[in-house]
């Protein structure tokens, strides 16, 4: 039965910012950001397959640079989704982004900058909130 007092109590839960649903969504923000992963394996797996053609905008050397983004989108990346050391490992995600999207793709149109974009400001949208509950983190500070 839909009494007015049924419908006063769905409408608070819609608007309500209870901890519980920040939370929920702070795990499933770094999950979805973690995806991230997934390009770092692709370069971890073919790390020596045109090597000569990577990039090396901090000119430390072209494995060097590999090296870099391969811990940065991988390791950092699992990091992330675990909520283990999640902001320091959002530091160098976020460094990345910041040398994919504005050094290796400057003169690119937007819409080969936008998925780099879009990483880079979730990126600091964690380092902002951090882990939330549903995390290592959290874990690890109860000990």
């Amino acid at each position: 039965m839909n009494t007015p007092q049924n419908s006063g109590s769905r409408l608070r839960l819609l608007i309500s910012s209870k901890v519980m649903a920040l939370d929920a969504a702070l795990l499933l923000f770094r999950l979805a950001t973690a995806l991230m992963a997934l390009h770092g394996w692709s370069k971890f797996s073919n790390f020596y397959t045109e090597i000569e053609e990577w990039p090396d905008p901090l000119h430390v050397g072209v494995v060097a640079s590999k090296a870099l983004t391969v811990f940065a989108e991988l390791f950092c990346a699992m990091l992330v989704a675990a909520g283990l050391f999640t902001r320091a490992a959002l530091i160098p995600l976020i460094i990345c982004m910041i040398v994919i999207v504005f050094v290796i793709h400057a003169g690119d149109p937007f819409e080969d900058r936008e998925h780099g974009l879009l990483y880079l400001l979730s990126y600091i949208a964690l380092f902002l909130t951090g882990p939330g509950k549903y995390s290592l983190d959290n874990l690890w500070k109860k000990y």
